[in-house]
């Protein structure tokens, strides 16, 4: 069968009866954009909201892919049917992603798990702009959880928040002290806390930092976020080389999963999720209509041309246009 040439609405049943070439498929022409992935996403927007989606993120070299692929393992054993998108850097000549993530997993993930590497595209936090729509794909065919590792790029790993139910944070002994963890916003990402390369010294300065300035959080109250509700991150001691803190890891994800059911902060953060993405797509739209008026003016031309009032005139147009 030629799954190149079936229409979307027949790749959508294809998925939603466990067909995971009609899913690559799917995920395929969802990162490549345009109507037919908004045609995708029609189609799967009334299908979501079953999956679990657990966010991975944490500087380069912290572990997360080989630890994600024990969370796998994991979850599997315990009789899930996870997926995994792993956000990869994007060739600067194709695009596309090098699939360093997979490779990295190859040996830890059971057989027949469903492993995605998806691009940046360049897209600065790290997240692919198509991952919702990827993750409403993997979660129609039936796959829970949805785990999405990003890149590791740093400051602005809070992008996880945005596509994540819980998100995890991977640190390593080493890599820097608290404060600047607390600097790289990452205390305010993470649900749960992961130090991998735990048999490395210096492993116990890493936990008893993070949990100082958690402490710290707690006392000043920045740990309660926008609806008054407190989850303390719990910190796991991890070497994913061996497996070591893989079943506690995902402990703690599901005990954070059911302190968001019973809190109604599930509804809220998928909410916020869905407005992220109405965010971005806004923003493509915008963008994609700035850039053809800026082909119309000819800024050259002009004598002495005005930023600020070419700029007003400019969104005027398109305001005019809406």
């Amino acid at each position: 069968m030629n799954y190149r040439t079936l229409s979307v609405p027949d790749l959508v049943d294809k998925a939603k009866a466990g067909d995971n070439r009609a899913v690559g498929r799917l995920l395929t022409l969802v990162e490549r954009g345009g109507t037919v992935a908004d045609e995708i996403a029609e189609l799967t927007h009334p299908l979501r909201g079953n999956a679990h989606v657990v966010g991975v993120t944490g500087p380069p070299g912290a572990g997360k892919s080989t630890l994600v692929g024990r969370l796998v393992a994991e979850w599997v054993e315990r009789g899930h049917r996870p997926a995994v998108l792993a956000i990869d850097p994007s060739s600067p000549i194709s695009g596309g992603a090098i699939l360093g993530d997979r490779i990295r997993m190859d040996d830890v993930v059971p057989e027949g798990t469903f492993v995605r590497s998806m691009a940046t595209r360049g897209h600065q936090g790290g997240l692919a702009l198509a991952v919702p729509g990827a993750v409403r794909v993997l979660d129609a065919a039936g796959f829970s959880p949805v785990i999405v590792e990003t890149v590791g790029v740093g400051q602005v790993e809070v992008d996880v928040v945005a596509a994540a139910d819980p998100a995890v944070v991977v640190t390593t002994p080493g890599m820097g002290d608290a404060v600047q963890a607390n600097k790289a916003g990452l205390l305010e990402v993470a649900d749960v806390f992961v130090i991998n390369k735990a048999d490395r010294p210096g492993a116990s300065d890493t936990r008893r930092d993070l949990q100082l300035m958690l402490d710290l959080a707690h006392v000043t109250g920045q740990d309660i976020d926008q609806y008054g509700t407190y989850f303390r991150p719990e910190v796991v001691m991890s070497t994913a080389t061996s497996g070591e803190g893989a079943p506690a890891t995902v402990d703690e994800i599901h005990a954070h999963m059911d302190h968001l059911n019973a809190s109604g902060g599930l509804n809220r953060r998928r909410a916020l999720r869905i407005r992220a993405e109405v965010r971005s797509r806004a923003e493509q739209i915008l963008l994609s209509r700035l850039e053809d008026e800026l082909e119309g003016t000819d800024l050259l031309e002009a004598a002495d041309p005005n930023p600020v009032a070419t700029a007003e005139s400019i969104v005027d147009r398109i305001a005019g246009e809406s």
